[in-house]
């Protein structure tokens, strides 16, 4: 399969605006490819998406105008302005870390400026990756996985499923809460005793002096996660099989990247080293007959989340970016900008 000639994709009539608008040109800092071409699971067919970062136009520093980022669909292209994204890395957003994980040669454009960032991508990882990449995982794309798990799996493993969204809804309260220094929640698989299921999600709870409100969130959350659960196993019609195996290699890749954040301290958008096992997923080999995905995927994907667990627990990333250095490059690059 040829590669397309990105550099010369950029210099087509679409790709004019990041030409002729006056806070593309000379003021993009980075600019790179995004999607499969970005983390190398491409192939026929694929599209072509770029995600870059922009220097904020005076105005916006000293002036009235704003901006926070541009979307072109067409050619499907998102360039961040420079103080969207520094807010969005903070909070380790995963869409915005994989623009400063790929290897050189997925970059389009790098100015002296966008090389300052990546050279100083360090300063954004910080143990907020653990909600980032887990709750993305989670909440975003768990619904679609738990929708598959209910369709391929017996009652007794779609609970199991279950049971790891609830565990990572309550593990992401914690983190943002000081319920684990007031008591503690313990979930768990045991025979049921709800008419209909062989086995069912039980909690062991003890909490001293817990405010009230603080236990009806935390109840609230869990809710929600079964809610959702079983409002999107009721869908009405079923993915088609090539959006489900992207969906579940894409799965696999963020928990892949999460991992290699809090266990390396790098960010790896390009996932050489796995291509293998993410292209297997990609092309259907774990796509079952009926549609559905195998009990094999799943039993991986179970393993992949306890390594992220276990990354969590063990890494040595700081609790929180250091902000005054990030302060200090801000204003350097403002400045620059000016």
């Amino acid at each position: 399969m040829g590669i397309p000639d990105f550099e010369a994709l950029l210099q087509s009539a679409d790709y004019d605006f990041l030409r002729n608008n006056e806070r593309f040109g000379s003021r993009i800092m980075l600019l790179g490819l995004s999607g499969s071409y970005g983390y190398g699971t491409n192939r026929a067919g694929s599209d072509i998406d770029f995600r870059g970062v922009t220097l904020q136009l005076p105005s916006d520093l000293l002036g009235l105008t704003a901006f926070e980022q541009y979307v072109d669909t067409a050619t499907d292209t998102v360039i961040f302005g420079f103080n969207k994204m520094i807010r969005l890395l903070l909070e380790c957003n995963p869409n915005c870390f994989e623009v400063l994980g790929l290897p050189p040669e997925k970059y389009m454009i790098v100015s002296p400026l966008g090389q300052a960032l990546l050279d100083n991508r360090i300063l954004f990882l910080s143990k907020r990756a653990i909600r980032a990449f887990g709750g993305y995982a989670s909440a975003q794309l768990r619904r679609l996985q738990n929708a598959i798990a209910r369709d391929a799996l017996s009652q007794s493993d779609r609970e199991r499923h279950v049971l790891n969204s609830v565990q990572n809804a309550l593990d992401d309260f914690n983190r943002k809460s000081l319920l684990a220094a007031e008591g503690r929640m313990r979930l768990y698989i045991d025979d049921a005793v709800t008419e209909g299921l062989d086995t069912e999600i039980f909690v062991d709870a003890a909490y001293t002096h817990l405010p009230l409100r603080e236990y009806n969130s935390l109840i609230e959350t869990l809710r929600n996660v079964v809610r959702d659960y079983n409002k999107v196993g009721h869908r009405d019609h079923k993915k088609d099989d090539n959006h489900l195996n992207k969906h579940a290699m894409h799965l696999i890749r963020l928990l892949m990247t999460g991992i290699d954040i809090l266990e390396k301290h790098e960010i790896i958008t390009c996932r050489q080293d796995d291509l293998p096992l993410l292209m297997k997923i990609r092309e259907g080999g774990f796509m079952q007959a009926d549609s559905t995905l195998s009990k094999d995927f799943f039993d991986m994907l179970d393993q992949y989340e306890r390594r992220f667990r276990e990354a969590a627990k063990r890494t040595t990333l700081p609790d929180e970016p250091d902000m005054a250095r990030i302060a200090a490059f801000v204003e350097h690059v403002n400045r620059m900008s000016l």
